[in-house]
């Protein structure tokens, strides 16, 4: 399900990038105003702006939505605390207690052999 929703996901982002370098900006309307070669386009004069217009923000809206499911189903697969204080009373659990008791000193062996001056 992961991997379905994360391909839909992809190609959409990929044709909401298209659909946006389409668009023409703001600016360009004033040319298409006066006929600037607006009467020989596909879609008219005002056709294609709000075509495109509308498929750009349903695939916006589409990737949003992926984009939630694919946060959802990626915090229910894993089994790590949702909130940072449960993951620090997580490592607080896990990690035993410093010993209070001073290190005892490694016993002295007896049976040294006498330093080399002597």
């Amino acid at each position: 399900m992961f991997q379905i929703l994360l391909a839909i996901h992809v190609i959409i982002a990929v044709v909401l990038i298209v659909l946006v370098l389409l668009q023409q900006g703001k600016g360009a309307d004033m040319g298409a105003a006066f006929g600037s070669g607006a009467s020989s386009t596909v879609f008219g004069s005002r056709g294609a702006g709000s075509f495109l217009t509308r498929v750009t923000t349903g695939l916006a809206i589409t990737f949003f939505a992926t984009s939630l499911a694919l946060a959802i189903l990626a915090a229910r697969g894993t089994d790590a605390p949702g909130s940072l204080l449960e993951r620090e009373q997580e490592v607080e659990e896990t990690v035993p207690p410093a010993a209070d008791d001073e290190p005892e000193a490694p016993e002295v062996d007896d049976e040294l052999p006498p330093p080399a001056g002597e």
